[in-house]
């Protein structure tokens, strides 16, 4: 057995589930930052430098739609991971979504942010011939056609972020919606504009009886980016759009007290956001409405 966390929002039941851990460089995390400053909210990194990032997804109904937000990194680079000397520590969403009742099948909306791979590796599935699927066979896909036009033409900073085998089956299989700008999704959620950590970088906002949630996507990739807004990460392709981007929606965030998802944060990286002394935030974390207990089931071939 294993819990799900489960916020409300408004009359709204949202899911925080899990593709696992993925690691990283902590420099690459926090840009000009200085390690000396950085490792005093991290902690200790691993022998490579590397700290943990969460992958963190969404998973609620709204008018009558199964709606996924994010598909982390998948399982399709396990074998690069192994040859790099560790054993993955990811893949595990589609279990995830198995235990809470959903089969891939079941989903009809999913919603990526941006293009990376560790926010679109569940978009697609490798068989064992080889072959590539879409995972969720019934699904609209709902992607920014910005950021697909730069997925699609990347240049040598954005090239290796950017896989083709996590896209090109579903425009294959005609299924993705393109959409511009701030676009609403359903009666509850609306895809809004947050540029800089990809030029079209997008986010979730969930809107109930007057109850806000904001699925960031890559603003941030640890919460401090949020308490120090001058932090910001080398992954980052406009990083002073970012800070920009971050400044509204902070102060938005703090005026409505909406709950904040953090891709990245130690799972299931909910919180929120007050004025603190001097200028800077301070992030609190949230506990969840429920905790739900689920049982371990296999997903559907």
């Amino acid at each position: 057995m294993s819990a799900t966390p489960i916020y409300r929002v408004g009359s709204r039941d949202v899911r925080v589930l899990s593709d696992g851990v993925i690691w990283l460089d902590a420099g690459a995390v926090f840009g000009l930052v200085p390690k000396i400053m950085w490792q005093r909210v991290t902690g200790e990194t691993n022998e490579l430098n590397q700290i943990p990032l969460a992958l963190n997804c969404l998973l609620l109904q709204s008018d009558d739609k199964t709606v996924l937000i994010e598909t982390g990194q998948g399982n399709k680079d396990f074998e690069q991971t192994r040859r790099r000397g560790w054993e993955p520590d990811h893949g595990k969403l589609i279990e995830d979504l198995a235990r809470n009742g959903v089969q891939p099948a079941d989903v009809d909306i999913v919603i990526n942010t941006h293009l990376h791979n560790d926010h679109t590796g569940w978009n697609t599935i490798e068989h064992g011939d080889g072959d590539l699927a879409v995972t969720f066979p019934n699904a609209r896909y709902y992607i920014q056609r910005g950021e697909w036009e730069d997925a699609m033409h990347p240049n040598e900073r954005t090239r290796a972020t950017y896989l083709p085998e996590n896209l090109l089956p579903v425009e294959a299989a005609g299924q993705v919606e393109f959409i511009d700008g701030e676009t609403q999704i359903t009666s509850d959620i609306t895809v809004i504009e947050t540029p800089g950590h990809t030029a079209e970088h997008a986010s979730v906002v969930i809107a109930n009886g007057g109850e806000s949630a904001i699925y960031l996507g890559d603003m941030i990739q640890h919460q401090v980016q949020l308490e120090r807004i001058a932090w910001l990460s080398a992954f980052d392709v406009l990083p002073l759009i970012n800070l920009e981007t971050k400044k509204r929606l902070i102060a938005d965030a703090i005026e409505h007290q909406s709950l904040l998802v953090a891709v990245h944060n130690p799972f299931p990286g909910v919180g929120r956001l007050s004025a603190g002394e001097r200028g800077r935030n301070v992030w609190s974390s949230e506990e969840p409405h429920a905790l739900v207990e689920t049982t371990d089931a296999v997903p559907a071939d």
